[in-house]
């Protein structure tokens, strides 16, 4: 009797576990997302002005980001022409040239014959002004980015908002699915878009225009915000490889900026000053404010980049005061805005990366007096006679362009004549080879049927497309370049224009630094990682271990 009792005491406990364990559900815990996601791009940031500055620099700028954030100290770009437009589509696309197709600034076009603008595209119409320079768009962008692939997570309930000065710097990262991409229109002084994401212009920003905040910003002189000198990471202020502004005998402090911008730009003289930063800064802001970002429920991404630091380096040099002084304001304007993003959305629910498209080289005029080699490259004299060689040899010039270092072959004109492409790739090699400036040529033939791995081939092969690349490509020698006698210029594949910061910052991101060798389309696959999405569709890059473990 007591045994059955015992039994049936047993079985009741079961069934009441089993009864438990059946109605009970198991807490899950939600995966967890950033508000923001913040892309900070600076154009023209070479690795070295993090240190070079850092002893000037607030605690609530570039301080503030490598102290509490992540520092990636090894980050290359894998391509070259390492230009504005292909840097910030690399970024956002996580691949190279030959997969997203922005493979310059400008290219020249087979189809059309001209060259033609990346972000051109004639059937869209401007709002904000009656520039043709409001005719832009992702359009020309072969792959998604991973603003698109956010967007398309969230079933485009996220917010996609990108800006610059330059239409390129806010159209490519924005994606092709951006709620909004908004750039600046130096002929009126506006923030502008175009039809191809909106009809109208939104009242806000017709708002923020009306502050006419350029003029503003350029009625006034351009002093240091320090005394002049404790510049001492810079040369004198008064040296001969820096441009002098019209309407200026010296490129000197102070610039009398009111005197200065009518006749140089106009109000797009802001550009090359450091207030071209705090303009985009101020509608940074404006535009977290009034589209409440980071308040839709979803992630939502606002893509910022800053352009004046890159009309500064090509206008004055790295070693200018002037630029030393620009990246002194940037950090500042970094403070603020990384205080309005936290105001925004709370500490820690933002996720926040600054990287730059490109870094720069010395002025050569300054390396050559330093007695480093370095020079600058006469491609006009170079063209010239490769044209005389192939008219003496084929009867024809048959070039169509030279444009990115790239030579442009007339297909037709060697169909016509029957030669064949691959023997004169060859020729035109072999002739531009003999150049001092030359350090390597490659055909378009070599570079489809072959693989490098390393070296600056490599890298320009990862910047040859197919389709949108010239016949035969050209590198010149480390230090040199195409360009003025004044400033500096980028765009080549050795590390002073391809090495730049890289660091994240905010949500989920540990303190810390790594010399892991980076190349720049890990940053989206690291993105994609973080937020569990899918990579854009062209992805090469590789999740940064250390940020996604």
């Amino acid at each position: 009797m007591i045994m059955k009792k015992i039994l049936s005491t047993l079985i009741l406990i079961v069934v009441a576990i089993s009864t438990i364990a059946q109605t009970t559900k198991p807490l899950v815990k939600p995966i967890s997302k950033p508000k923001l996601v913040v892309g900070i791009v600076i154009d023209q940031m070479r690795y070295d002005y993090i240190y070079r500055f850092w002893d000037k620099y607030g605690n609530d700028g570039f301080k503030k980001l490598v102290n509490e954030g992540y520092f990636c100290k090894n980050t290359n770009y894998n391509y070259v022409p390492t230009y504005t437009a292909p840097g910030h589509a690399s970024i956002y696309t996580g691949t190279t040239p030959a997969v997203h197709g922005i493979i310059a600034n400008d290219w020249f076009n087979r189809v059309t014959g001209r060259t033609m603008y990346c972000a051109e595209d004639n059937n869209v119409n401007p709002l904000g002004t009656m520039a043709k320079e409001g005719k832009r768009s992702p359009v020309n962008m072969l792959t998604s980015t991973i603003t698109d692939e956010l967007h398309i997570s969230t079933n485009m309930k996220s917010k996609v908002i990108g800006i610059a000065l330059k239409d390129r710097s806010a159209i490519l990262p924005a994606g092709h699915t951006a709620n909004a991409a908004y750039w600046f229109d130096g002929s009126n002084g506006n923030f502008v878009t175009s039809t191809y994401y909106m009809t109208e212009l939104p009242k806000w920003v017709q708002e923020f225009n009306k502050k006419e905040l350029p003029k503003k910003y350029l009625t006034q002189s351009w002093n240091t915000i320090l005394p002049i000198e404790q510049y001492t990471e810079s040369l004198p202020d008064d040296n001969k490889y820096e441009t002098i502004s019209k309407g200026e005998l010296k490129p000197t402090f102070p610039h009398d900026l009111e005197k200065l911008y009518p006749s140089n730009g106009g109000l797009g003289m802001i550009r090359g000053t450091p207030f071209g930063n705090t303009l985009t800064k101020d509608f940074a802001i404006e535009v977290i404010k009034q589209e409440n970002m980071g308040k839709s429920g979803a992630t939502d991404f606002l893509a910022i980049s800053f352009s004046s630091p890159d009309y500064i380096g090509h206008y004055y040099g790295p070693n200018s005061i002037e630029q030393e002084d620009d990246y002194l304001r940037l950090d500042k304007e970094l403070a603020e805005l990384i205080k309005a993003i936290e105001l925004q959305v709370g500490k820690g629910n933002a996720l926040i990366f600054l990287t730059a498209d490109h870094a720069a080289p010395e002025v050569p005029a300054y390396l050559m007096d330093l007695k480093i080699p370095a020079g600058y490259v006469k491609e006009d004299k170079m063209i010239d006679s490769l044209k005389k060689y192939l008219t003496i040899t084929y009867g024809d010039s048959l070039v169509l362009s030279y444009s990115n270092q790239q030579v442009f072959l007339n297909h037709k004109v060697l169909e016509a004549k029957k030669l064949y492409i691959e023997e004169v790739q060859e020729d035109v090699a072999a002739f531009i080879q003999k150049f001092a400036d030359v350090s390597e040529v490659i055909t378009a033939t070599t570079m489809n049927t072959s693989q490098f791995t390393e070296g600056t081939r490599y890298l320009m092969q990862k910047g040859y497309n197919a389709k949108r690349s010239g016949d035969v490509l050209v590198n010149y020698l480390p230090g040199y370049v195409e360009y003025m006698s004044t400033g500096t210029t980028h765009g080549s594949p050795y590390s002073y224009d391809t090495h730049v910061p890289l660091l994240f910052y905010g949500w989920n991101v540990k303190q810390g630094s790594s010399t892991e060798q980076i190349v720049i389309p890990d940053i989206a696959a690291t993105l994609a990682m973080m937020l569990n999405i899918q990579f854009p569709n062209g992805c090469t890059g590789k999740p940064i271990s250390s940020l996604v473990k």
